[in-house]
């Protein structure tokens, strides 16, 4: 085992059983920079993982703000007060939440129906955190549909040159598939009886006013920013700074600089290590038992060092066995169900939860989304195996 791919072991083991009294970010940024310092792990490899998550970091640390200052002004309150509730109201939910990050992408989902559900839970007397389960699972189960479901669909497009008819054909059947058992077993997860009094205040029409238009320009500049320029973070940097206006504040505290630490530490060890894993002969692998092994690969190793750098470093080995695309790319997206690292919108969901007052530990979204994850992912497989 070489020294780079045992400074990543290290790392990863700190995220899988971090201290009580030291955040796992703190420890695995110490584990990089002692790596860089004693030269384990050139300086260059920080570059290259800035590279290539500089775009989705800085998206990470404005949107949980924005979604603060989008709370404050009272919008998802609103919202919610003008949802009804209804027989098949968390069935409606799940599609919604699934719908959105198929159609805008998973950080559209987790940034505006994360505050949203858990405003709707406190109104009709539900777990507020069973309920914002919800966009966080479906934006691992349902973003392998559409190129720009995922950005890690996008960077594999891009390399391969892949269109979206490629998706619908091979991503999008297993993101059914996907997205139905993991209701099947969430809804077994959610809580039946009550647990507050549900909430009778009526929509505030000043921050609907406000509110709407914000969230339109979210949803537009998601969809199509992309072919004007605008990049995710430029969306929200336009959105965050027309909240502040509003609330004449910028949530300073909110920026999750931790988990944004976090995932730029483990894919620089992860990209330093990336000729030490021996992808290629994981790739290389015939038959169905090479489907399994990539699949399960891809999905071990985003839930270790965060699906972005996952996917950067199978993208070498893709270019010689391209016939395994799909395999790689299901994994890598629906392996965070499993562990909260695995992708920064699972960080994304967790700070807002936090923000929210309702934090959630890595244990507590482990055990729920292995419950829900693990069957949708051996339905995945199967589907992987038998659909084209």
């Amino acid at each position: 085992m070489t020294w780079q791919l045992g400074a990543l072991v290290v790392a990863v083991v700190t995220t899988v059983a971090p201290s009580r009294r030291v955040p796992a970010w703190v420890a695995v940024a110490a584990v990089a920079i002692v790596a860089i310092a004693v030269r384990i792990v050139p300086l260059d490899a920080v570059g290259d993982a800035l590279d290539a998550l500089d775009a989705p970091l800085a998206f990470l640390l404005l949107a949980v703000p924005l979604a603060v200052n989008l709370d404050d002004i009272g919008f998802f309150a609103s919202v919610a007060a003008l949802i009804g509730s209804g027989r098949h109201l968390h069935l409606g939910l799940w599609w919604l939440a699934a719908a959105v990050t198929v159609v805008f992408n998973l950080d559209a989902s987790v940034v505006l129906l994360t505050p949203l559900y858990v405003h709707l839970a406190r109104r009709h007397g539900d777990d507020p955190v069973a309920l914002a389960f919800m966009p966080a699972l479906l934006a691992s189960l349902a973003s392998s549909a559409l190129p720009v479901s995922n950005l890690t669909n996008l960077i594999v497009a891009d390399h391969l040159d892949l269109g979206t008819g490629d998706f619908l054909v091979h991503a999008a059947p297993a993101t059914v598939v996907a997205s139905t058992v993991g209701w099947l077993c969430y809804r077994r997860t959610l809580r039946r009886d009550r647990v507050a009094q549900p909430l009778g205040d009526r929509p505030d029409r000043r921050a609907l006013v406000i509110g709407a238009p914000v969230v339109a320009w979210l949803l537009l500049g998601f969809t199509v920013g992309e072919r004007f320029g605008l990049a995710a973070w430029m969306v929200a940097a336009v959105a965050l700074a027309a909240t502040a206006l509003a609330t004449r504040r910028v949530p300073w505290r909110a920026v999750p600089l931790g988990p944004a630490v976090l995932a730029l530490a483990l894919g620089t060890l992860a990209l330093a290590a990336a000729g030490s894993l021996q992808l290629e002969r994981v790739l290389g692998i015939d038959g169905p038992a090479g489907e399994v092994v990539t699949f399960l690969t891809a999905a071990v190793g985003a839930n270790l060092v965060n699906n972005l750098p996952m996917v950067l470093v199978f993208l070498e080995p893709l270019e010689a066995h391209p016939d395994r695309v799909w395999a790689v790319l299901l994994g890598v997206n629906l392996g965070p169900t499993l562990w909260v690292t695995g992708a920064l919108s699972t960080l994304l969901w967790q700070s807002t939860m936090g923000n929210l007052g309702h934090p959630v530990r890595a244990r507590h979204y482990a055990r729920i989304g292995w419950r829900v994850g693990l069957p949708a992912i051996a339905a995945v497989l199967v589907a992987l195996l038998v659909l084209p």
